[in-house]
């Protein structure tokens, strides 16, 4: 087994961005102290408002978040974007294509002021008039886009189009760029009833980021009275701790590292967590997910 070191810890600032019912929302700059507060090394800077939108952050606004970055002691790992390719499809008159390109342009050049290395996007929703071999034009075009400011693109699994892993290591073969690559997480294989470890495997050699978040299962029923009983549904998840959940990080994870990944792992609260969304449980979590990452 190759010696590596410990897995780097990195906060994801949509876990203190207010995006769900009740959760705690600080300011970027407020997010960034506490990061380094709660110990971690490196954040993931949410691309969008209330945090680093392209309209209020330019090229001066970045270099001097950098500096604030470096007095902290913290390096911006990755910057998230929120795309999606397959945006207002039932209108091919629209640009939007181009609308979506020009947006990953420009979070390129404030990834390249901040020195962060990776820029997060997206895929596509499943939509009737999308047509998913699109993806593979556009997807090249925006790695070479990308190239041009030393960035790399990670595609993470989580749009409808090539979520499963082996549909998203299809579309990396097809794109074919070296600034095109992965950012692989566990929650979808895990959902989809596949095997972590065998996933992290294939996915590691081109993988650049991972982020992580823990569910338990919550079962679903509907009532059905004619049959006086109940019709089982999708079961929902339910955002635990790190740990407490039914993914199994450390099987993920190794697998990971023995296939030649090294990079950060970030955590991220992006849906209601439990026990609540305030401020101290947000925090209590975070402290939660470095002790976790250390114990593997």
């Amino acid at each position: 087994m190759p010696q590596n070191p410990r897995f780097q810890p990195c906060l994801h600032s949509v876990s203190y961005a207010g995006v769900w019912p009740g959760q705690a929302r600080l300011p970027l700059d407020a997010f960034l102290a506490k990061a380094a507060a709660l110990g971690f090394s490196s954040v993931m800077l949410m691309a969008k408002r209330p945090h680093l939108s392209v309209l209020d952050y330019g090229r001066d606004q970045c270099l001097r978040l950098r500096e604030q970055l470096e007095s902290l002691h913290l390096r911006c790992a990755v910057l998230a974007g929120y795309n999606n390719f397959s945006a207002d499809a039932d209108h091919p008159d629209i640009p939007h294509r181009e609308i979506q390109l020009a947006h990953i342009d420009a979070l390129c050049r404030r990834a390249a002021d901040l020195g962060a290395p990776v820029v997060r996007i997206f895929t596509a929703y499943e939509h009737p008039a999308f047509q998913p071999h699109t993806l593979i034009e556009t997807l090249r075009e925006a790695a070479a886009r990308a190239a041009d400011f030393g960035v790399t693109l990670g595609v993470q699994n989580h749009h409808d189009c090539a979520s499963h892993s082996l549909s998203l290591l299809d579309l990396l073969a097809a794109v074919d760029h070296p600034n095109c690559k992965a950012c692989f997480d566990a929650w979808t294989p895990a959902l989809q009833g596949d095997d972590l470890a065998s996933a992290a495997r294939l996915l590691a050699p081109h993988t650049v980021h991972t982020t992580a978040a823990d569910y338990q299962r919550r079962p679903r029923f509907r009532y059905q009275p004619a049959q006086v009983n109940f019709e089982p549904l999708t079961p929902a998840v339910q955002a635990v701790p790190m740990g407490s959940g039914f993914i199994d990080y450390r099987a993920f994870l190794n697998a990971l590292r023995d296939g030649g990944y090294s990079g950060p792992v970030a955590y991220e609260m992006c849906s209601p967590l439990l026990g609540g969304g305030s401020e101290d449980n947000l925090d209590r979590c975070a402290r939660a997910f470095i002790e976790y990452l250390a114990a593997l």
